[in-house]
């Protein structure tokens, strides 16, 4: 996109305007007819076009070539020319995506104000899209765990293909992260990412959102698919799409096309799709709120993303990245954890998981006091204790059983919890808690403690039999 493409069937025109437009450093292209014109942009598309509405011997006309360049290349600004210039044309020109509309005869010096202008505005929305793009490049995985090794894994490998990829894991897990991953590792990285949030749009307005519309007052309005073109789409919680347009997105899926509401014109679109869900779909299918072909488009190649509490190790590494981005783009305090706050992080439920975890290092960095390192006070939990430090608030349950019984069942949540913090690594486990490996051992034997794989990892968990016998 370097160069300006001149379409005009009079031949001394489109060569008075290249001449001009060369002279003030322009490089440029001419076509005389539609053909032309496509072949050219087909080729490689133009910085800019200059395009008449009249075309002799031509089989489409300057509208009929604006709607097509708009539909295909959104990003290139076309400039309408015509010696037959009204009111009329000049108001369809810019319905249909025109940047103006300049009547022949034409001042030069007024011609290129326009095309200057045009082109700085496609530089700064280019520079823009860049941006964004580049922050979604900035959307880092971020661990070391088993779970999320596995994770990683399967990402990269489909990152090298153009299948389509249904994401399933808890609210808050990390699914758009691990989404903008494929993306910007793709070899459509330069293209756009475009979220689609299926349960933030309301059922009546998703279709317009999704395919755009046309109105004779408004023109053409680009939706979400549209802007999406040659890069990725990512239905966010697709299992909250309205039933009907489930099979209008199967439709495009299968024939990579649709017509905006209120258009006639087929727009065709390259996409790669990506989808995520938080619920079960195939509930959702047998509850026929979910369409079973939809599911099967979409789900080529299924990846779970493990809950925080499958990743534990994590934590530390998670908030100390939270902590460095909410310096960086908040001038929030650069502020270390020390180890008790850690062990508090990395044993405390969390139901909303990393979204969660990120909420909470952003609350203690803006109440917390000064710069110093963040104690395990400043979290939740410790402040619900009252005040007291070293005081541990028995739960209901515990305190009606007997020492020996509450000692046990205490000994037992306080081991899994420590085993499941170090990913069922029984020697960083005994390392913290003061054991001998043997002795813990032999400890957990008697509680009735065992360890298991669990995707990909050791979990700790309660042996069936021994639950069952309590």
């Amino acid at each position: 996109m370097s160069d300006i493409l001149i379409v005009d069937d009079e031949r001394d025109i489109r060569e008075l305007i290249s001449d001009i437009l060369e002279d003030e450093g322009f490089a440029t292209r001419l076509a005389s007819n539609s053909d032309e014109t496509m072949a050219e942009i087909n080729t490689e598309a133009p910085a800019l076009i200059i395009l008449d509405i009249w075309l002799k011997d031509s089989r489409m006309d300057g509208i009929d070539i604006l709607k097509t360049v708009k539909r295909d290349n959104p990003d290139v600004p076309v400039v309408i020319i015509s010696g037959h210039g009204n009111i009329e044309i000049a108001v369809a020109a810019i319905k249909q995506g025109a940047y103006d509309f300049i009547e022949k005869p034409f001042n030069i010096d007024q011609l290129l104000v326009v095309i200057r202008r045009a082109m700085e505005t496609s530089r700064l929305r280019r520079e823009n899209q860049n941006l964004k793009r580049r922050d979604v490049a900035t959307s880092e995985m971020i661990g070391t765990s088993a779970p999320y090794r596995a994770l990683l894994g399967q990402l990269d490998k489909v990152t090298k293909s153009n299948g389509r990829v249904m994401l399933t894991g808890p609210a808050g897990s990390g699914k758009e992260v691990a989404a903008r991953y494929i993306h910007a590792h793709s070899a459509r990285a330069s293209a756009p990412f475009v979220t689609v949030n299926c349960a933030g749009v309301a059922p009546d307005r998703m279709e317009e959102v999704l395919f755009g519309r046309e109105t004779p007052d408004r023109g053409v309005e680009p939706g979400l698919l549209e802007q999406a073109h040659g890069g990725v789409i990512y239905f966010d919680e697709v299992a909250d799409m309205p039933l009907g347009t489930q099979s209008k997105i199967l439709r495009v899926l299968v024939d990579q096309q649709f017509t905006r509401v209120g258009g006639t014109d087929k727009v065709r679109v390259d996409l790669r799709v990506i989808s995520s869900t938080n619920r079960d779909l195939d509930q959702a299918i047998k509850a026929e709120t979910f369409r079973q072909e939809l599911y099967h488009r979409l789900n080529v190649v299924p990846i779970a993303v493990p809950s925080l509490e499958e990743r534990r190790e994590d934590i530390p590494l998670l908030a100390e990245h939270f902590i460095a981005e909410f310096n960086a783009s908040q001038g929030l305090p650069q502020r270390a954890l020390t180890e008790d706050a850690v062990a508090l992080m990395q044993t405390m439920v969390w139901p909303g998981n990393v979204r969660q975890l990120k909420n909470l290092v952003e609350r203690v960095l803006i109440l917390g006091d000064g710069t110093g390192p963040i104690e395990a006070r400043e979290l939740p939990g410790e402040e619900e204790n009252g005040g007291d430090e070293g005081r541990v608030v028995l739960s209901g349950a515990l305190a009606t059983l007997p020492l020996r019984e509450a000692r046990e069942a205490f000994e037992r949540e306080y081991l899994l919890t420590q085993i499941n913090r170090f990913g069922g690594n029984i020697s960083r486990t005994a390392n913290f808690v003061g054991m001998e490996r043997s002795a813990l051992h032999r400890k957990l034997k008697s509680l009735g403690v065992v360890t298991s794989a669990k995707a990909g990892v050791r979990v700790a968990h309660v042996d069936e039999e021994v639950e069952a016998a309590g």
